[in-house]
């Protein structure tokens, strides 16, 4: 397996598998964001290239990573001990450069991202997020480790953002969702049932499954199925008509947890944590 610098269609590194074809792309100074993943002869990430081109922009595609919150705060403003602090939706780890290098398995590459003058004026912790990456047999891997390096209880919440591209809104199903869900447009419980009838017009919405969430393409004839861990085993779903695309998100807590304590994390000094989940991708019949 290699890490080679690319600059087209856009700079990137690339991580490829040269006895599969499978290969991740990667753009370190934009969030640490995982670009693209081709897998079984299929680009199962979505992005939209000409917004992604334009810095002024927030990214639509890839693998946003959301760190210190997940979702967004009343006025943007986080309450600590410490004082009232801006923060923005989801926080800022999806904004800022991250390091990149390969890992020592050569499985791999190692995305990290710790604590800066920048950071701190949102978040008044000294952290780093070490996040490794691999390429398995016909899926991704994403491993996570939260350290707290400040002298004070850190509290946070983690996610990941993806995009995934489909056929078509109107060949897509899931499978393993709770009966039940959240419904993020209107904060209120909803009938996961109905919200699906709705993905062509648009859903946000959360949900608490029992086990995996499974993808069926049966437009591409591909499924993909999100394998959860524990505590990052909250599913967030959503669509953006007319995009092609659906996010299939795993959270560590619902919006606004770190002020209503629902699933909220915390670090005590010198602690970490790892945050683990991974996508399994297959190309079938799908029906």
């Amino acid at each position: 397996m290699a890490l080679i610098q690319r600059q087209t269609p856009y700079p990137h590194w690339e991580f490829s598998d040269s006895a599969t074809g499978d290969l991740l792309r990667i753009v370190p100074d934009r969030g640490g964001l995982i670009s693209g993943w081709r897998c079984a002869g299929h680009e199962v990430v979505y992005l939209d290239l000409e917004r992604f081109l334009d810095p002024a922009q927030s990214v639509r595609g890839g693998f946003p990573v959301l760190f210190p919150i997940t979702g967004g705060l009343p006025g943007n403003l986080l309450p600590l001990p410490q004082g009232e602090f801006s923060l923005g939706q989801h926080g800022f780890a999806r904004q800022m450069p991250w390091q990149l290098e390969p890992l020592a398995d050569g499985l791999g590459v190692q995305l990290q991202l710790s604590d800066n003058p920048e950071t701190l004026k949102a978040y008044p912790f000294n952290f780093l997020l070490s996040m490794e990456v691999r390429l398995a047999p016909g899926a991704l891997e994403i491993s996570t480790v939260v350290q707290n390096r400040s002298s004070e209880v850190m509290p946070f919440s983690f996610g990941l953002h993806p995009y995934f591209n489909l056929s078509s809104l109107e060949t897509v199903r899931f499978e393993g969702l709770p009966p039940q869900c959240l419904n993020h447009l209107t904060m209120e419980g909803a009938s996961s049932a109905e919200q699906m009838e709705r993905l062509a017009s648009g859903i946000d919405l959360l949900v608490k499954p029992t086990g995996s969430v499974r993808l069926v393409d049966t437009g591409a004839g591909t499924s993909l199925e999100l394998q959860l861990s524990h505590p990052l085993d909250l599913v967030v779903l959503w669509t953006e008509p007319p995009r092609p695309m659906v996010c299939m998100e795993p959270w560590s807590g619902p919006r606004q947890a770190l002020i209503s304590g629902d699933r909220k994390l915390e670090l005590s000094p010198g602690a970490s944590t790892r945050l683990g989940t991974r996508y399994a991708f297959t190309a079938s019949t799908g029906s």
